[in-house]
């Protein structure tokens, strides 16, 4: 059985494994297939929700490409939403381990029971080269650091939050050709383990415009650790006041983000269920196909 949801339009196909783990344990391939939105169900990536010897629960988040996340905002609002609906979370807040680290969760709920809004403590930002990471002197900050990348220099600030990004700032984000610079960036030498890629425009103290390149995903609509790397990278190049919480507009909605006086970042938003369903045994067979080398799938992502 699995869930469809988005947060903001970023969309995940979750399994949940509290009570009994999927015949198919390929979860790469498996993720690879689900995600294929012709010959699978489509969406930028999936998620495992599994038993937690550190946390109350834990998430694994696979992208597009089959690579394994260190975190996914978006996706932990949808986690902790289905968490709470099917009453494995009985109190807020709660923790979701992730290989980003342990996640603090909060529900805003109505009376009658409806998660409303969902609050994430996605921990304290990492700076340095050497956590994001990146080449270079590896106790120094990227920030507003000129690199070139097929022969165009870029000015990037470069956060992880779990995931690393590499932030930079633009007049308009619609015209930028992400698509171009997207992969460029991510799959530089600069970055070890490749990057994601965020752009971003300040309008105003308390908001920010905010584009993503996700790697191993592509352009998606949101990008929930992407939007706290902007905020603090906004705030570290001095365009935003960091006691304010900040309105994030991204392709699919709006995120809140706060980066509090004691470091720690926290994001504010939704999460909404697509359909719910069964896997057909044939996805399978057509994992079979791709093991044997014939990978007929035509995905748009690349």
């Amino acid at each position: 059985m699995f869930t469809k949801m988005h947060g903001l339009g970023n969309s995940y196909v979750i399994f949940n494994q509290l009570e009994a783990e999927m015949d198919y344990q390929d979860y790469n391939q498996l993720a690879q297939l689900v995600s294929d939105v012709n010959f699978g169900i489509g969406s930028d990536g999936m998620i495992l929700i599994c038993s937690s010897d550190v946390a109350d629960f834990q998430m694994r988040i696979f992208n597009v490409d089959g690579s394994e996340a260190k975190n996914c905002g978006n996706g932990l609002r949808c986690v902790a939403k289905i968490l709470f609906d099917q009453k494995y979370a009985t109190k807020s807040p709660f923790t979701i381990e992730t290989l980003g680290g342990v996640m603090s969760v909060e529900l805003d709920v109505d009376n009658e029971k409806h998660v409303q809004y969902i609050t994430v403590d996605m921990g304290e930002p990492k700076l340095l080269k050497n956590k994001i990471p990146m080449r270079g002197d590896p106790f120094t900050f990227a920030i507003d650091e000129p690199h070139s990348f097929e022969g165009e220099v870029y000015r990037i600030t470069c956060v992880s939050m779990g995931n690393p990004h590499a932030i930079m700032f633009v007049d308009d984000v619609n015209e930028v050709l992400l698509e171009k610079i997207g992969p460029e960036i991510e799959n530089s030498d600069l970055f070890p383990n490749r990057i994601n890629v965020g752009i971003v425009h300040v309008k105003n103290s308390r908001e920010i415009d905010y584009r993503v390149w996700e790697r191993g995903s592509g352009i998606t609509m949101a990008c929930g650790t992407g939007a706290c790397a902007a905020v603090v990278a906004a705030t570290l190049n001095h365009m935003i006041d960091r006691h304010l919480p900040i309105t994030v507009h991204l392709p699919g909605g709006d995120l809140t983000v706060s980066w509090d006086e004691h470091g720690r970042v926290w994001k504010r938003g939704k999460a909404t269920y697509i359909c719910q369903g069964e896997l057909d045994r044939d996805i399978y067979i057509i994992g079979s196909m791709i093991d044997d080398g014939n990978d007929f799938r035509q995905n748009g992502r690349g």
